[in-house]
C-alpha cells in the first residue's frame, strides 16, 4: 500500500493541530505529513502578544505551545521560513519558496491538502502607514519588532489606531509601560463588537484609566521625522503626536492562494467549508482557522471570526478527517472576551445590527447589577445587555461590561445560545451562588428575567 501524502499550508494553531491529530491516527508509513510555515515560529498564541508587550508574560518562548523541533520529533516534516506561492490542484502539488535560502523554489505533491493560511492585518493605504515606528501585532515577529521600537524610543507617546479587541489590549499594554496613550477610533464608540450603548461604558472607563479615547476619528495618514520615522498620526480633525503607532484595525482572511486556485469564498473573503471542514466542492482539501468562514448558529449565516479557540477546534476536526476518522465542527455563537486594565468586556451571539441584518424581530433589555452580593466587600457594578427573539423568546445575544468576575459570565449565555434556550428557560438555570461570587440572582439571570418580561409584553 502506497504512503499517502498530506500537505499542510500554515504552521500555527489550525494547521499544526490538524497535522498532529492526523499523525495520532496514522503512522508515518501510512501517511507522510509535510507542513509549510513562512514565519519564524509555529504553534504560538498571537492572543498573548499584548500581555507580552505589557510585561505580564515572558516571550516569545512562553507563547509557543509546541516548537518546530517537537513537531518534527512526532514525524511531521515541518519546514519553517518556507512560503507556499501556488496551489496546482489539477496536478495535486504546491509550489514553495525558501525565504532564507536564496528564494529557491520547488514543488511538493499531495494526496490531501490542508489550508490554514490565517488572516492578514488590515492596513489602509495611507501616507506614512509603512514608516518605521508603525506596527501591527499579528505575529510574534510583530511583537518583537514593537518591543524593539519601544526599548529604543526616548519618547513616551503612543497612538493606537482602532479600538477593537487588539486596540484596547494594546492600549493597556502601553499604559503599563509608562506611555501616554491616545486611541483613535472611527466608530462612534470603542469596541464595535458591542452595541454603541455598551461601547459607551468602555469609553468612559478607558478615559478614567488615563487613556485618551477619540471616537469618530478618521485617520488620514502618518507624519514622519526627516529620518523617516513616525512622529504623529493625522485625522480629519487634528494631529496626534506619536513616538510609536500601533495598528489595531482587525484582520481579514488570507485567502490569496485559495482565490487564485478558484476555491469558493464567502462574503468576508473566507473559505467556505462543510461541517467536516472540507472545502466545498473538494473531496481532499480541508481548511480551518482564520482563513475560513463558519456557520453562526444564532443567525444561520456564515461569518468570519478570527480566534485561536476556533482554530484549534478546526484543526482537530480536520486532522481526524484527513487521518481517516470522522469529526464535525457544528458552528459558533460568536463568543469573545477581553479586558482593558480592570474592566472586563464580553459578548456572545448577535448585536442589534446583526440581528436586524438577519431579519430577526427582537427585544432588548439592559440591567445593572453587581459581581458579588451587594454587602460583600469588593462588590462592583456590572452591566448586562440581552437580546431575545420576539414571540419565541429565544436568546439571541448577550453583552457584559464590568469588573472582576464579569467577563467569564458570558459563558453562561454561550451555552444557552448553543442549546437554543429561551430567556424564560434561562431564569431557572441552577447557577452557583455564594456572596463572594454572585448575588442571589446572578446578573445574567436578572437580565433573562427582564428579557422574558419584555417578550411577554411585546406579544407577537
Amino acid at each position: 500500500m502506497a504512503t499517502e501524502r498530506l500537505v499542510v499550508v500554515g504552521g500555527d494553531a489550525a494547521g499544526m493541530a490538524a497535522a498532529s491529530q492526523a499523525r495520532r491516527l496514522r503512522k508515518p508509513d501510512e501517511l507522510a505529513i509535510t507542513a509549510f510555515e513562512r514565519g519564524h515560529f509555529t504553534s504560538y498564541s498571537a492572543c498573548g502578544i499584548p500581555y507580552w508587550v505589557g510585561g505580564d508574560v515572558d516571550g516569545p518562548d512562553a507563547l509557543i505551545a509546541r516548537t518546530a523541533e517537537e513537531h518534527r520529533a512526532r514525524d511531521i516534516d515541518l519546514r519553517m521560513r518556507c512560503e507556499v506561492t501556488e496551489l496546482d490542484l489539477d496536478r495535486g502539488r504546491v509550489r514553495t519558496r525558501e525565504l532564507d535560502n536564496g528564494g529557491r523554489e520547488s514543488w511538493t505533491g499531495f494526496d490531501k491538502l490542508v489550508l490554514a493560511t490565517g488572516a492578514r492585518p488590515r492596513r489602509p493605504g495611507l501616507p506614512g502607514i509603512d514608516a518605521p515606528g508603525v506596527h501591527g501585532v499579528q505575529t510574534l515577529d510583530d511583537g518583537q519588532a514593537l518591543l524593539d521600537t519601544l526599548e529604543a524610543s526616548s519618547g513616551r507617546r503612543a497612538v493606537v489606531v482602532g479600538a477593537g479587541y487588539i486596540g484596547v489590549e494594546m492600549a493597556e499594554a502601553l499604559i503599563r509601560r509608562g506611555y501616554e496613550v491616545t486611541v483613535l477610533e472611527q466608530s462612534a464608540q470603542p469596541m464595535s463588537t458591542l452595541d454603541p450603548d455598551m461601547g459607551a461604558l468602555v469609553h468612559e472607563a478607558m478615559c478614567g484609566m488615563g487613556i485618551e479615547t477619540v471616537c469618530g476619528a478618521t485617520v488620514t495618514g502618518v507624519l514622519t521625522h526627516p529620518d523617516g520615522r513616525a512622529r504623529a498620526v493625522t485625522t480629519e480633525g487634528g494631529e496626534y503626536p506619536a513616538d510609536v503607532v500601533v495598528l489595531g484595525l482587525g484582520v481579514r482572511p488570507e485567502t490569496t492562494l485559495a482565490a487564485a486556485a478558484g476555491l469558493p469564498l464567502g462574503e468576508s473573503g473566507g473559505l467556505l467549508t462543510d461541517l467536516a471542514m472540507r472545502v466545498r466542492g473538494q473531496d481532499h482539501i480541508w481548511a480551518g482557522g482564520d482563513c475560513v468562514e463558519v456557520l453562526d448558529l444564532v443567525s444561520g449565516r456564515t461569518r468570519h471570526i478570527a480566534l485561536g479557540t476556533h482554530a484549534n477546534k478546526h484543526g482537530q476536526v480536520i486532522g481526524a478527517n484527513a487521518g481517516g476518522g470522522y469529526a464535525t465542527f457544528p458552528g459558533v455563537v460568536g463568543t469573545a472576551v477581553s479586558k482593558v486594565c480592570d474592566l472586563e468586556i464580553a459578548r456572545t451571539g448577535l448585536l442589534e445590527h446583526e440581528a436586524l441584518a438577519a431579519g430577526l424581530r427582537f427585544v432588548t433589555v439592559t440591567v445593572e447589577a453587581t459581581n458579588r452580593a451587594g454587602y460583600y466587600p469588593g462588590a462592583r457594578p456590572m452591566h448586562v445587555k440581552m437580546l431575545a427573539e420576539r414571540r419565541t423568546g429565544r436568546l439571541l445575544g448577550v453583552q457584559i461590561v464590568g469588573r472582576e468576575g464579569a467577563g467569564k459570565r458570558v459563558d453562561i449565555a454561550a451555552v444557552a445560545l448553543t442549546a437554543g434556550m429561551t430567556v424564560e428557560r434561562m431564569t431557572a438555570l441552577d447557577l452557583g451562588y455564594a456572596p463572594p461570587f454572585s448575588p442571589v440572582w446572578d446578573p445574567v439571570l436578572v437580565a433573562a428575567r427582564k428579557a422574558a418580561g419584555a417578550v411577554r409584553a411585546a406579544g407577537t
